[in-house]
């Protein structure tokens, strides 16, 4: 007898899923694939998502494969810097960790993500690794270019202290990340020495600190939905009202990825 069941089931959405790369770590001689709890949290708890945490050690021979199964491309902060060469500049931070294996994941990943129409969301490394790969560059050390303040925290601080939010950011007139946090200017916490420069192509500024420069970004001609900022949302994102609500816009996005894959489904059937 036939499951009435059945046709209610197929009406069901499945949580979207999305691809989360992991970066290199050192550890007593040991070479790990790392992603914190605080990036993973939010994007299960707010954005109603299923994470796919994806090694970057072994080249993009399956990114492709990878993509199949996604509804979602979500690029989170680290502690490495992406490779200056890739944007045509001379490293001015030899000190500072690097990770070639995400750059050259990550960046393809840019593309490939954007060309399929998936949603992107970035934060901080990831708002860097999206202009780049859109052929933008980097302000190397923010904290010494005229006009623009120290971005970076106390590395002897506490955590809580060191992601307090310490400045405004004003959002851009007229867009909708205005509309969605309903307010001209937020406070955000702020722990990057680097930052955004040139602007790739199809890039617009969304929002700027106190000092021009540009902390979060979309790209509304290449994609309905590639969002990313230069602060970290992703901390205690249950206590601030406007992370909460970012993460749900991302996650409302992948979802708009599964109903289309099923109204594709239903239509061939």
């Amino acid at each position: 007898m036939p499951n009435s069941n059945i046709g209610n089931k197929k009406q069901t959405l499945r949580k979207p899923v999305v691809l989360m790369t992991m970066g290199t770590q050192e550890r007593k001689g040991h070479a790990y694939q790392v992603m914190t709890h605080k990036y993973i949290t939010p994007l299960v708890e707010h954005a109603g998502c299923v994470p796919l945490l994806i090694p970057t050690c072994c080249g993009v021979e399956d990114l492709d494969q990878y993509l199949d199964m996604a509804d979602g491309v979500y690029l989170t902060g680290a502690g490495s810097n992406i490779d200056p060469a890739l944007y045509g500049q001379e490293n001015q931070t030899p000190g500072k960790a690097q990770d070639r294996d995400r750059d050259l994941f990550d960046l393809p990943l840019v593309k490939a993500a954007l060309a399929r129409g998936l949603p992107i969301f970035g934060i901080c490394r990831g708002m860097q690794e999206i202009n780049v790969a859109l052929g933008g560059d980097i302000y190397q050390k923010v904290y010494a270019e005229a006009g623009f303040n120290d971005h970076r925290e106390n590395p002897d601080d506490p955590v809580d202290v060191q992601y307090s939010a310490v400045h405004g950011v004003r959002l851009a007139d007229g867009s909708w990340l205005k509309t969605l946090l309903g307010s001209d200017e937020i406070r955000v916490n702020s722990l990057h020495g680097q930052g955004l420069k040139n602007l790739g192509k199809g890039i617009e500024p969304l929002a700027f600190a106190e000092d021009g420069l540009v902390e979060a970004i979309h790209a509304p001609s290449l994609s309905p939905f590639l969002f990313a900022v230069q602060w970290h949302p992703e901390w205690q994102a249950a206590q601030n009202p406007d992370s909460v609500k970012m993460f749900e816009a991302f996650g409302d996005a992948c979802r708009k990825q599964v109903r289309g894959e099923l109204q594709q489904r239903s239509n061939a059937a």
